[in-house]
């Protein structure tokens, strides 16, 4: 049974997308602890996060890294925390955070709540600094 992740990744429900490739794809939380919250997801449907195939493992963990890296050049913060809980959707992802505190990260407090214009205008900037990197990378 398709979760929510699968429908976003269809297209049959819409997010904010921060960056995608063939195989991975990171946007926005709709229910996030930080501005700039963005989870981090294979297109390959499987639950558990070590359930996947070595490849695509490290394929989502060197995506994240560029997410995260495109974070934190966009959001003020001291790190970008990640998390796997794995508990909300049964579709493996990761948390980026932009955090300054431990307390941060506690997903036992209270989400916050943007609009859909804040978490668009969030996602681009987040998108434009993870271009900018990787056209800085390719020496252009």
């Amino acid at each position: 049974m398709p979760t929510i992740f699968s429908k976003i990744i269809a297209g049959e429900i819409p997010a904010h997308k921060v960056a995608e490739s063939n195989e991975f794809l990171a946007f926005m939380d709709i229910s996030p602890l930080a501005e700039g919250h963005v989870l981090v997801i294979p297109k390959k449907e499987v639950d558990n996060l070590f359930d996947l195939d070595d490849e695509t493992y490290t394929g989502l963990q060197m995506f994240a890294k560029i997410v995260a890296g495109g974070i934190k050049r966009a959001i003020p913060c001291l790190k970008v925390g990640v998390a796997v809980i794995g508990l909300e959707v049964p579709h493996a992802h990761i948390h980026l955070i932009p955090i300054n505190k431990v307390s941060d990260i506690d997903f036992s407090r209270p989400k916050l709540s943007f609009s859909s214009e804040e978490l668009a205008a969030t996602a681009a900037k987040i998108k434009t600094t993870i271009h900018n990197e990787i056209r800085e990378e390719d020496g252009e």
